[in-house]
């Protein structure tokens, strides 16, 4: 067994949306700088970035409505759905630069136009999707949006979810045109190209098995190449470890004070997808319902149209699910590994606080096929089985840490970048609205990790992402001037009308 022993400026570990991100992001910024990366699959975007692996992508929150939570007093508290709608704004700017500059093309391969909604049933409802509809509609980021409850214009906007529906509860929707569909499998393999194409070090089927400081204050990352067997040793100034439900494991074993007293509870998912073309034909829209009463934020019910391979697919979900893996092609040994004498009172108290969620993990796992299918139906009232196959979606790693608010063993919903004091090791943990916001958490680390270039690179960064360390809400002309170039230069222009798929254009060709 040979040791290759190199110097390298950055490792990136795993080649998800972030890596690819973030590699783009210095390939701007900083093009001498070498990069290489490891990834332990044999291509990029196979894990948590799969397109199989995530359903409602394209997160700008026009339409999940568990980003608007009613306030004790009725009111809607709208601030995280302002963040994330201001956060995936800035992926879309970095990409429209990317497409400018002609280092990616084909925006249609990774990003369609399509109509975000909400939909709700009962009295209450109804009255809080009212109450949204008034809070959002003013704001300039959510211009645009509808709100309806007659049943007849419903039919025009979803004719798949009307047709059958002989419940007499009152219903109501959302709208909005200016949604997408992202195809983030697509868009991370695009960026992993381009990246290549720059000079960026690829090592697929590598597989890391430590990362340690050296004695001059470089990381050691110890490599397995999975076909040869062969161990190798490379040595960064910068390491960033974006392998998903892989990341915690690997944060551990750096032992910076940073990632003490965090743990990782993985959840997995099942979704349902349609195979009856017919069916897929009749609906155009994300469309997000309600979480259950008790339900965890992760399993709000949606009926997604997604473009995948050029191709429009249908998917329902997600039913939650529990696997002790990290990742899809994990370990059941994971979980247990993850537990360290530094976090174990903080997993502990997670699990006594946790137990509704456990409980409604394992009843999501005990469903049945037909149990789904009425699920399904709540959205789809003429679905029946044979039109739809079960997809297993990709695992999420929820942080667990102790917070002031929540205490010791709080489970976090979201996305959190954990750095060292010096900025020369970072990780990226958690789960949604993730892949969306990739831009906005990358440009998060390089703030954490690269203070003293900052200011060097802040023009480039303004140049990429025009509306960095500015507020969209506050400055409407700007958002208007960056909606307008984005949505022109990524194909997005659209009238409120079904564009035909690509077999219909292909055929009047």
């Amino acid at each position: 067994m040979s040791n290759i022993q190199t110097k390298t400026d950055v490792i990136l570990i795993g080649a998800g949306i972030m890596s690819a991100t973030l590699g783009s992001l210095l390939k701007e910024l900083a093009p001498d700088w070498e990069i290489k990366v490891f990834e332990k699959l044999p291509k990029p975007g196979e894990e948590s970035s799969n397109e199989w692996n995530n359903a409602g992508t394209g997160h700008s929150a026009l339409c999940e409505l568990n980003y608007t939570p009613e306030k004790p007093d009725g009111t809607i508290d709208t601030n995280k759905a302002i963040k994330v709608n201001e956060q995936f704004q800035l992926s879309k700017q970095f990409w429209a630069y990317l497409v400018k500059s002609d280092l990616i093309q084909n925006p249609q391969d990774f990003i369609m136009p399509l109509p975000h909604m909400s939909f709700v049933e009962g009295e209450s409802n109804v009255q809080f999707l009212k109450k949204r509809y008034k809070a959002l509609s003013t704001n300039p980021l959510f211009q645009g949006m509808e709100f309806s409850d007659d049943p007849e214009k419903l039919k025009e906007w979803i004719p798949l979810m009307m047709d059958g529906r002989t419940s007499k509860e009152p219903i109501a929707a959302t709208k909005i045109d200016s949604g997408t569909d992202v195809n983030f499998g697509a868009l991370t393999r695009i960026l992993f190209k381009h990246l290549t194409n720059q000079g960026v070090e690829m090592n697929y089927k590598h597989q890391v098995k430590n990362i340690k400081r050296t004695s001059d204050g470089l990381w050691e990352v110890k490599v397995q190449d999975i076909d040869g067997g062969n161990i190798e040793y490379h040595t960064a100034k910068f390491v960033f470890i974006g392998a998903g439900g892989g990341s915690l494991p690997l944060l551990q074993k750096t032992g910076i004070p940073e990632s003490k007293h965090i743990g990782g509870f993985p959840v997995s998912g099942l979704f349902m997808v349609c195979k009856n073309q017919e069916i897929i034909e009749q609906h155009h829209a994300k469309v997000y319902g309600k979480a259950k009463v008790g339900a965890p934020p992760m399993s709000v019910p949606h009926l997604d149209t997604r473009y995948i391979d050029n191709k429009k697919a249908l998917l329902f979900g997600p039913f939650a699910g529990f696997s002790p893996k990290f990742l899809k092609t994990g370990s059941n040994l994971d979980l247990i590994g993850s537990v360290k004498p530094n976090n174990v009172m903080t997993m502990l108290a997670a699990g006594v606080k946790e137990m509704s969620l456990t409980k409604y993990l394992i009843q999501q796992v005990m469903l049945s096929n037909e149990k789904r299918l009425e699920e399904l139906r709540e959205f789809i009232p003429n679905a029946k089985l044979e039109d739809w196959d079960i997809v297993v979606a990709g695992q999420r790693v929820q942080v667990i840490k102790d917070t002031e608010t929540g205490g010791k063993g709080t489970l976090q919903f979201g996305t959190e970048v954990v750095s060292a004091a010096d900025g020369s090791i970072a990780a990226l943990l958690g789960a949604s609205p993730g892949a969306s916001t990739a831009v906005h958490v990358m440009l998060e680390v390089l703030e954490k990790c690269f203070p003293q270039y900052m200011n060097k690179w802040e023009l480039k960064i303004r140049e990429m992402i025009p509306s960095y360390g500015a507020s969209l809400v506050a400055n409407p002309g700007l958002f208007q001037d960056i909606h307008e170039s984005t949505s022109q230069i990524l194909g997005l222009k659209t009238e409120a009308t079904i564009p035909p798929t690509p077999e219909k254009v292909l055929q009047e060709v």
